[in-house]
């Protein structure tokens, strides 16, 4: 199989790549605005308890103490991660793109090469034939006759030469060296994370044994180290936390 059908066979999973991508990233965004949604309640709602304690006075002002809940702030904590997976994910997805215009440019000057190369060699070619045509029809004199038929072995270079109607064999250029590109992915490799990608550098595996995903690339999910506990990726969270009611 030619580069070309190589290329053509690459490109035809492309959109059903950037599909896959582009809903993962709208799940992510509606997940990232539920859980704004629910942090923005919650804040306000322990905002209001805090007026109240300090105007009934249950509560004193203390600076030091007057903070959100841990629930609060993990949920922030839990926005940033999502944002972060969002940003990855469009990322990963920019240079898929990315991959497959440089992959096709490539293309495109080996073939503009390949061509020049062609139309070279057809040139020197018609050249040659050209020459021979013409010597060819040229009518060769008497004395000459009479000297290639008394001696048909010359003895000088030169002679030689003036003997075969002073042609000199045209060099015809080689065929042009074979294009050597690199060949796409192996298509049975599995691929894994959200960029749907396959294994590649430092990966994070999800602890819910039900993920659907399971892997994900550090740089896909804004991992910089291997977590030291649990770790659970964004959609196993969001869907964990509708399972309990939040």
């Amino acid at each position: 199989m030619g580069f070309l059908e190589d290329f053509q066979a690459s490109v035809e999973t492309l959109p059903a790549m950037l599909h896959k991508n582009y809903s993962l990233m709208r799940e992510l965004d509606r997940s990232l605005q539920g859980v704004q949604l629910e942090n923005e309640q919650r804040c306000q709602q322990e905002i209001e308890d805090i007026k109240h304690g300090l105007e009934s006075g249950s509560i004193t002002f203390e600076p030091a103490k007057l903070k959100f809940s841990d629930e609060a702030v993990e949920e922030q904590k839990h926005c940033v991660r999502i944002a972060d997976e969002k940003v990855a994910l469009a990322t990963q997805t920019y240079d898929l793109v990315d991959a497959h215009i440089q992959q096709l440019d490539q293309y495109m000057r080996k073939l503009e090469e390949h061509r020049q190369e062609k139309e070279a060699a057809a040139a020197a070619a018609a050249v040659a034939d050209t020459v021979v045509a013409a010597t060819s029809a040229a009518p060769a004199s008497a004395g000459t006759s009479r000297f290639a038929a008394a001696d048909p072995a010359p003895k000088s270079g030169r002679a030689g030469e003036r003997g075969r109607g002073g042609r000199k064999k045209a060099k015809i250029p080689t065929e042009p060296p074979p294009i050597d590109l690199e060949l796409p992915v192996d298509p049975n490799e599995p691929t894994y994370c959200f960029c749907n990608q396959v294994s590649y550098g430092e990966m994070v595996a999800c602890d819910n044994p039900e993920c659907k995903i399971e892997w994900f690339h550090f740089g896909c999910v804004g991992v910089k180290e291997q977590p030291k506990g649990k770790w659970y990726c964004g959609s196993c969270i969001s869907y964990q936390k509708k399972r309990k009611g939040k």
